[in-house]
Parts: C-alpha cells; sequence; structure tokens
C-alpha cells in the first residue's frame, strides 16, 4: 500500500468526482489571503497552500473521518507525522456499535472474514476459579464482538481513500486562527496550509486539543502490559473473552484469529514511574512477573508474542466536565475520538466512540457544506453537543469499572469476586451502551 504525495491532485470539494452535491458550494472557491497576526502574513504568500478540510492524525478516528467524509463525496487531506502509518500495537476489541459504523463507511465485511466473531465472556480469579460466564446473544441477538488487529483496520481504512490523501511525514507545529475564520498550520518541515475546515485527530496528547484550551490526560493510576501470542499452528482456546481478576492486578485474553490471541495485564503504579521502558525483553520479564502465579495459559501467551507486539502504556482519561471543559470545536476547528475524550478501555469503547464521532461530525457537515459557510460553525457545534452526552457518561463509568477492578483490599476483592460479580451483575445491562443506530452513508 504505497502512498505518496508527489505531483498527485489534491482531493477538493471543487472536484467533481470528490463532490456529489448538485451545485457546487460557491463559498469553497479560493478567498484572498489575510493576516493571522501582525508577525504572520500570508496574502500573496506562493507558499502557503489552501486547503479544504485537513484532518490532523491519521489513526483511527482520523482515517474513519477521512472515509466517511468521501463516502458523501468530500475531499480531504490527512496529516501524518509518522513516516508510514502507525501500525504498531495489538488489537482493539469492537463491540456492535464500532461494527454498525464500520457497516455505515462500507469496511466491516472486508474485515469481518479476518477476525473470529466473540461468543461470550468467562470471568475467573487469579487461582482459576471461574466466577462467572455470559453468552452475548443470551443477552441481545444482535451483539456483536471481534478483536480487531489494530495494523489491519488503519490498512483497511486507508485502503479506501486516494493515495494521495494521507500526506506522512506531516508533523503539525503551529496552529493559529486567520481573521476571515479559517485556520493556519505550520508543519516542522516549512510546510504551511490555510483550511476552511480542521479536524483534530492526533490522540490523547492532541496538540490541537491544547491549542483550544483542553487539559492534559490525567493518569488514572494503573498500567497496562499488552501483546499479541502467535499460534502458527492454530490457538487453542474457544471464542471467548476471557478475565482474570486479582487484587489490584487483573489480566485478560481473547481470540483474535485461527492464530492470533491478544492479551493485556492491568497493574496499579505510581503516578510517576519512571523512564519509558521499550526493551521488550524487559516488557516480557515484567509481565511474567506480575501474574508468575497465574494460570499458564497467560504465561504462555506472553513467551509466545513476538517481540514487537509487547508494549506498556499508562492509562490516561479526561473528564468534560459540564461549564469547565472547553467545546468539543472552536470556530471552524474540531476535536474526534481521543483527541477530545481520551477514556480507559474498561468498557472496550475507545475506538468505537472514535468511529461514532467520524460518521456523526460527517452527516452535519455534508449538510452544512450544501447551505454555506455560516452553517459550518454551527454544525461544529451541534457535533459537539450531540456527542457530550454520550462520550462524558462512558468515560466516567469506564474509570469508575476500572477502580473496582483495581481494588486491592482483601475484603473488598472478596466481596467483588463472591456476591458481585457472580450474583449481582447482569451482562443486558453492562453492554446497552453498545446501542448505536447507524444508517449507511451514501452521497
Amino acid at each position: 500500500m504505497a502512498m505518496t504525495t508527489s505531483h498527485m491532485p489534491r482531493p477538493s470539494f471543487y472536484n467533481s468526482h470528490d463532490i456529489r452535491f448538485s451545485q457546487k458550494p460557491s463559498w469553497f472557491r479560493a478567498q484572498p489571503r489575510t493576516k493571522l497576526n501582525p508577525s504572520v502574513n500570508i496574502k500573496a504568500s506562493a507558499g502557503v497552500r489552501k486547503e479544504d478540510i485537513v484532518i490532523v492524525g491519521a489513526g483511527i478516528a482520523g482515517l474513519a473521518t477521512a472515509v466517511s467524509l468521501r463516502r458523501l463525496g468530500i475531499g480531504s487531506v490527512v496529516l501524518e507525522q509518522a513516516a508510514s502509518l502507525r501500525t504498531g500495537g495489538t488489537s482493539l476489541t469492537l463491540f456492535k456499535n464500532g461494527w454498525r459504523v464500520l457497516d455505515a463507511i462500507g469496511v466491516a465485511d472486508t474485515l469481518r472474514g479476518q477476525f473470529l466473531e466473540i461468543q461470550g465472556m468467562v470471568v475467573n480469579s487469579e487461582d482459576g476459579r471461574e466466577l462467572r460466564s455470559f453468552k452475548f446473544k443470551d443477552e441481545d441477538q444482535t451483539q456483536e464482538v471481534r478483536a480487531v488487529e489494530r495494523r489491519i483496520l488503519l490498512e483497511t481504512l486507508a485502503n479506501e481513500l486516494p493515495p494521495e490523501t494521507v500526506r506522512f511525514s506531516s508533523k503539525l507545529a503551529k496552529i493559529q486562527s486567520s481573521e476571515n475564520g479559517e485556520t493556519l498550520l505550520q508543519l516542522t518541515d516549512g510546510t504551511t496550509l490555510l483550511a476552511k475546515i480542521v479536524i483534530g485527530c492526533e490522540g490523547i496528547r492532541s496538540p490541537i486539543a491544547k491549542w483550544m484550551g483542553f487539559s492534559e490526560p490525567r493518569y488514572v493510576g494503573y498500567s497496562a502490559f499488552r501483546g499479541l501470542g502467535v499460534y502458527p499452528d492454530g490457538q487453542p482456546f474457544a471464542a471467548n473473552v476471557n478475565y482474570i481478576y486479582g487484587r489490584g492486578l487483573r489480566a485478560g485474553y481473547v481470540p483474535v484469529s485461527p492464530t492470533k490471541v491478544y492479551w493485556f495485564i492491568c497493574y496499579n503504579s505510581p503516578s510517576s514511574p519512571g523512564p519509558k521502558i521499550t526493551d521488550p525483553a524487559l516488557l516480557r520479564k515484567q509481565a511474567k512477573e506480575l501474574v508468575n502465579n497465574w494460570p499458564e495459559e497467560l504465561i504462555r501467551l506472553i513467551d509466545l508474542s513476538p517481540d514487537e507486539t509487547i508494549s506498556k502504556t499508562l492509562l490516561v482519561d479526561r473528564w468534560l466536565w459540564p461549564g469547565l471543559s472547553p467545546p468539543a470545536s472552536t470556530g471552524k476547528v474540531v476535536l474526534v475520538g481521543d483527541a477530545w475524550h481520551p477514556m480507559t478501555p474498561n468498557l472496550g469503547q475507545g475506538a468505537c466512540c472514535a468511529l461514532e464521532d467520524s460518521v456523526i461530525l460527517t452527516r452535519k457537515l455534508a449538510d452544512a457544506i450544501k447551505s454555506g459557510p455560516t452553517a459550518i460553525e454551527g454544525a461544529l457545534r451541534a457535533y459537539g453537543e450531540e456527542r457530550w452526552p454520550r462520550v462524558f457518561p462512558l468515560t466516567v463509568r469506564a474509570n469508575l469499572v476500572g477502580s473496582l477492578l483495581q481494588w486491592d483490599n482483601q475484603l473488598v476483592c472478596s466481596i467483588r469476586n463472591n456476591i458481585v460479580i457472580p450474583k449481582l451483575v447482569r451482562l443486558g445491562p453492562v453492554l446497552e451502551h453498545t446501542n448505536f443506530e447507524c444508517e449507511p452513508l451514501k452521497a
């Protein structure tokens, strides 16, 4: 999958193959260049490139947004600071809301054939005792759960875009607003872009979110090891999500494909864990030491994980307090996915919510573009107002679930393992947040 940017036409609203509205929006014609401030004059500058929609970040949120826009005939440019797609990492679990979005943008069937459908969930204690098991379709016949390799998901989305859409080695250095409502983006290589609409999809450390006044994501008190076990002759597990709960420590694993199994370990750790460790041998050693006396299949999974799949991350989130947090958009700049609402992975909703964001934003933008420039800012505000009641409670809930599961108090863990999980938890209400209606995107 080669993606180059040299000598290729850029996507534009006024290219006939990119826009299918009955009449081209006249407001997307070239406009006079204006000053950003007394020290930055972009008038008549040959070095400034004008773009209609610029998406910053070629992760799941950015690529899904670009694909969604293209489904409605709207072109975009995606800036990615890396030299190629960032296909590192392991897998992510997508529930039915994620699959409905992937269906809507036309890539779900390509992915379904590559990954196992997960049938249920099994919860065990660290000594191997089964606490509870569930079947997803017993609670909800429409539920669909699959663990998807991040690399394949990104490549599938990228393959839906014209090759000139993603511009690699394009790291944002500075963002400024202009007097006419456009946004100036300066890249570290000296490139300057003037964009009518900017969509920030750069993940939890988003520079655009910082520019908009958002606080840094907050560390939640525990970290995660992750990896992808590879069984060349076939993995031995049933198609279930398997959880193991200890004191201040938990783990899980889920089959991804006939030969691959994703695993994770969450453990309580200090707020200042020291320098980042990238040596795979050391990461593997640390992960195994945490679960040394746990079920043998987990230890074997760690041993069977290629070095490049093993990682360690600090888990963070950011609560979007009403009246205190900035809105999702400022002028014609808007945030999508983790750039706006980073959440812990305890509900498996980070990627799913980013996918939801992409289609909601796309529909509102498409309607606004037909109406003219004054409608754009209102459409971005409406997107934020619609999505906030969805993502804020999920962020809080994911945090609280994680806190419960990370308790290291012996009495609390005993109540959790012997009363809460076996007798009180009902899967239907637990997965109610995966309900999401999403019609196909059609121009």
